[in-house]
């Protein structure tokens, strides 16, 4: 078996970082997110990247970081609302954006891992969701075509995985990392904890190995609250 585990986020990423790449990154708002490896991708100066998420981070943290560099030409995501970056360079005309349903994407994620180039969804008929889309009725029923999304390299987190590659996630973080690390054509995986092969239980692998090409233990995080509530005095 080929040795999957690297030192860091900067050497898993060596030699597959190139402009004009699709990544597909993993996580849900703050929670899951590939932290060291977006750092890394903000270190490597690498530009005109498409980035497939399901939020943009916020500013300073997350995704947040490689917009406020310059490096995305695009986003392809569900929810933006935390990043004032974002907004800025939307509105400054420096950032593309296509938005998408939370559904529609984590389906268009899933169908480009299992090689369905395209599906159809009654979800945005009617709507700016489905301007330039082609339609088709099924049953009566009119649905919109939504294309399958396939990246260059998968950049996602998880709290356990072991060195052969396979990943078990916790909680929230099970949200978009499971399909983003199967649809891009490498997955660089971080994770909390890094464990012998056959300390996993096979029960519990959300990804198997097969999909993970590089793997690298990341602890310690700090780990960011996008909204703190708190209990008033």
């Amino acid at each position: 078996m080929a040795n999957k585990v690297y030192k860091d986020a900067k050497s898993a990423l060596d030699g597959l970082l190139k402009d004009g790449q699709m990544l597909m990154c993993g996580g849900f708002g703050l929670v899951g997110i590939p932290d060291k490896l977006i750092h890394a991708v903000r270190d490597s100066a690498v530009k005109n990247l498409t980035c497939v998420s399901n939020n943009a981070g916020i500013d300073g943290a997350g995704l947040g970081l490689l917009l406020e560099n310059g490096q995305v030409k695009k986003m392809i995501s569900s929810y933006v609302g935390e990043n004032k970056t974002f907004a800025q360079l939307y509105l400054a005309g420096k950032l593309e954006i296509e938005f998408n349903p939370q559904g529609t994407l984590a389906e268009r994620v899933r169908a480009g891992g299992a090689g369905i180039p395209a599906f159809y969804t009654k979800t945005g008929v009617g709507t700016q969701v489905a301007e330039g889309k082609e339609t088709k009725t099924f049953d009566g029923e009119e649905y919109v075509m939504e294309r399958g999304l396939f990246g260059d390299i998968a950049l996602v987190k998880a709290w356990k995985g072991d060195k052969s590659g396979n990943l078990v996630f916790r909680k929230a973080a099970r949200n978009f990392n499971p399909m983003m690390a199967t649809a891009a054509k490498v997955c660089v995986a971080e994770v909390e904890e890094l464990v012998e092969v056959g300390q996993l239980n096979p029960d519990h692998i959300h990804t198997p190995a097969v999909y993970v090409k590089r793997i690298f233990c990341g602890a310690p995080y700090d780990k960011k609250i996008e909204q703190r509530t708190v209990r008033k005095a």
